[in-house]
């Protein structure tokens, strides 16, 4: 080979790679994407998961409310008076309003199942102390640790149901783990009652303990575990509470279930002074049994129309007052205001836990403890304007409060159409 032959061989020769080079960048440029975010959830609707879920409300429901049904024989088994008993019911809400905020607080990094689990075994703990103990002391300690536990429970609940479904679907599967809060209501409060009336108070509890064991085992077995929230995005919770949009769901939660609980606290004194032929037992199942239809209807649109959903029910609420007002003679219409009461709150829970979802973000536990802490402070403060109520007036005039609480609940929704409830 000569040289003038090798030199034009060199001279080509990066030529002649020039190309091989350009094949290996546009190779590399097609190599596929990397897979979709784990945290993003795929596959199936986790029906197993959510009513494993709404099983822990009804419980968390259910052993709440259960003791107002029960006051004479709790009373009687530990030797104190009927108001001392009545307690059980204020020391449940105590605890969640004070621990549920702080429990969200340091648990919202961590992995969402071991933390659902451990809070399902300590309110186990706590209904068996209930169940057995033979001193008061005790037995308010044992609710004010159950109450601590549900706050725990309860503010946790939604943001898990979101991350272990498709988003969405998130509206939907709100529905489905918030579908144990009309049946404790509608079932689990009288069932409890008349279980504790036909046995003994404590077989009550005894129930609820095996069906949150049972629980327990059916969340080991059936529910994901998803992550925590990232460190990057947590916010305190004086600047969640200063979120656009958490303030104004706050307010009309206080304002609509305060105007709710006072009805339905007192909904015998009500029927008693209407001189109605229907007892307080009919009339709660008949509201439950609404309140589960509510749930279905905004299952099934929630996720097209938040605000349109809101206002309609904040609506109804104020018709059925109107009706309760205008039609307590007649059997008929009172049961019709019943029912579309019921509807209206059936679905409540998951809106509102929706809408500040929604607005908190990253933060939703958070913000779904200071949710917690609000449906519990209306529950308390209801249970004493109430009773102010009844006993100034006549439980007769009860609906003008659950429709005038309702009216303001209306006007904070309206008012926060940017942030809250945005159209």
């Amino acid at each position: 080979m000569t040289r003038a032959t090798l030199e034009d061989g060199a001279r080509q020769a990066p030529v002649d790679t020039q190309p091989h080079e350009n094949i290996n960048i546009i190779e590399e440029t097609k190599v596929p994407a990397p897979a979709s975010d784990p945290s993003v959830p795929a596959g199936p609707f986790p029906w197993a998961a959510l009513l494993v879920m709404a099983l822990m409300g009804f419980l968390l429901i259910a052993t709440e409310t259960m003791p107002a049904g029960l006051l004479p024989q709790i009373a009687s088994g530990l030797h104190v008076t009927e108001g001392t008993a009545g307690q059980f019911v204020s020391a449940y809400a105590l605890g969640t309003v004070i621990a549920a905020m702080p429990a969200i607080a340091l648990t919202r990094g961590l992995p969402r199942k071991p933390v659902f689990l451990a809070g399902i075994l300590g309110f186990l703990a706590a209904n068996l102390i209930t169940a057995f103990s033979t001193d008061i002391i005790l037995s308010l300690g044992a609710r004010l640790l159950a109450g601590a536990f549900s706050g725990l429970l309860w503010g946790m609940t939604a943001g898990y149901a979101r991350r272990i479904t498709a988003p969405h679907q998130a509206g939907r599967a709100l529905s489905v783990a918030s579908v144990g809060t009309p049946i404790g209501l509608a079932v689990g409060t009288p069932f409890g009652s008349w279980l504790g009336t036909a046995f003994d108070w404590r077989w009550s509890f005894g129930v609820l303990a095996i069906l949150t064991a049972v629980t327990l085992l059916l969340a080991v077995f059936l529910v994901p575990d998803a992550p925590g929230q990232q460190a990057g995005t947590r916010v305190p919770l004086v600047r969640v509470f200063a979120i656009p949009g958490v303030a104004v769901v706050l307010g009309v939660i206080v304002s609509w279930m305060l105007g709710h609980n006072i009805m339905y606290t007192y909904i015998g004194s009500y029927l008693r002074g209407a001189n109605l032929n229907l007892s307080v037992d009919v009339a709660l199942v008949t509201f439950g049994a609404a309140a589960i239809a509510g749930i279905a209807i905004t299952g099934a649109v929630i996720d097209k129309g938040l605000r349109r959903l809101v206002l309609l029910s904040l609506g109804s609420f104020l018709v059925a007052g109107a009706i309760f007002i205008v039609g307590q003679a007649s059997l008929l219409a009172v049961l019709v205001a019943i029912i579309l009461w019921g509807i209206a709150f059936g679905g409540a829970a998951t809106q509102l836990q929706t809408a500040i979802s929604a607005a908190s973000g990253e933060n939703a536990d958070v913000a779904n403890s200071m949710l917690g802490v609000a449906f519990n402070l209306a529950i308390f403060a209801a249970g004493v304007a109430g009773a102010v109520v009844i006993s100034t007036f006549d439980g007769i005039v009860l609906p003008a409060a659950l429709a005038g609480l309702a009216a303001v609940a209306l006007a904070i929704t309206v008012a926060g159409r940017r942030t809250a409830f945005p159209t």
